[in-house]
């Protein structure tokens, strides 16, 4: 009897242990994935950071970790000029993407559909031509231009330091409004994602309790959606802190970020040690922002 048993439980065990595999086994791919186009990469740019050498002579692991030091004693100016930049578009989505969130989420009735697809109607269109697109609006001659001189806003934009004379191109506001333009969806996607989530009924308890909407809005909607408002400055701030092409189109050489660097030192200066330490350099920076603002944000579904 017990070895009839013994053979029962057998088959059982064995079904039991391939289940508990399943879930391994299906994140076998990405996991692979991760391996083959991340940490490889991850841990070859490491080695080439550390190397000495040229390019005609060849590049040799000599663990030369001064290059790190060197790399941020040339660069720290476009390392501290991305982090405005891309910190000062962040807020400027936030602050344009909010309200569009939540009319999408509470106001749009028939319309929300056709608001989202013009919300990602742009990522149909490649990075670089939309950015062009503004090169072309804020040209001297354009329009923009024409109306922000007529109202005096250059004036006083020309005194803050963000723009030069009656210009608008090669200043830090074009590149700061292309960083804008082009990672807005970034933001209003998670925001309308956290907003449309709340149930309407907080709102009608909220005025039954007498609340004003500010206090509503206050009280109730903006803390239930801090998760979109935490992913969405996280979506917006890392790809604008690494971008280049906004500062190569609309900026000049007074506005060049980090990510203009690193892509002269591989491409142009061929100093790949360099390059490799100011990407690892980004890289720590960007992590360990992010790790102390999603901590003080207090959003335990991303911590």
């Amino acid at each position: 009897m017990s070895v009839s048993r013994r053979a029962a439980r057998t088959p059982l065990r064995e079904n039991a242990v391939r289940k508990r595999l399943v879930p391994y086994w299906l994140l076998l791919p990405g996991i692979l994935w991760l391996l083959v186009f991340f940490a490889a990469p991850l841990v070859y740019q490491a080695s080439t950071s550390v190397q000495t050498g040229s390019l005609e002579e060849g590049f040799k692991v000599t663990w030369h970790f001064s290059t790190y030091w060197d790399a941020l004693s040339a660069y720290y100016p476009q390392f501290l000029r991305s982090v405005l930049y891309a910190a000062t578009a962040t807020v400027l989505c936030l602050l344009l993407g909010y309200p569009l969130a939540y009319l999408i989420a509470f106001r749009a009735g028939r319309w929300r559909n056709l608001l989202m697809i013009l919300v990602i109607a742009p990522f149909f269109t490649s990075f670089l031509i939309r950015t062009l697109a503004w090169k072309t609006i804020l040209s001297d001659g354009g329009p923009v231009v024409g109306v922000l001189g007529s109202l005096h806003v250059l004036d006083v934009t020309a005194h803050l330091g963000i723009t030069e004379g009656q210009r608008v191109l090669a200043t830090p506001l074009a590149v700061v409004c292309g960083l804008t333009y082009n990672f807005l969806p970034f933001m209003i996607l998670p925001l309308y994602t956290s907003l449309e989530r709340i149930d309407g009924r907080l709102h009608e308890a909220a005025g039954d309790l007498y609340a004003r909407p500010v206090t509503t809005f206050r009280k109730v909607t903006f803390p239930l959606s801090m998760p979109g408002v935490v992913a969405g400055t996280l979506l917006t701030f890392i790809p604008a802190a690494g971008d280049y092409i906004n500062a190569e189109l609309l900026g000049s050489t007074d506005q060049k970020m980090i990510g203009n660097v690193v892509q002269s030192q591989f491409l142009r200066v061929l100093d790949y040690p360099t390059a490799a330490a100011l990407s690892f350099i980004l890289m720590a920076a960007i992590l360990a922002m992010v790790t102390v603002y999603i901590r003080t944000s207090g959003t335990e579904d991303l911590v």
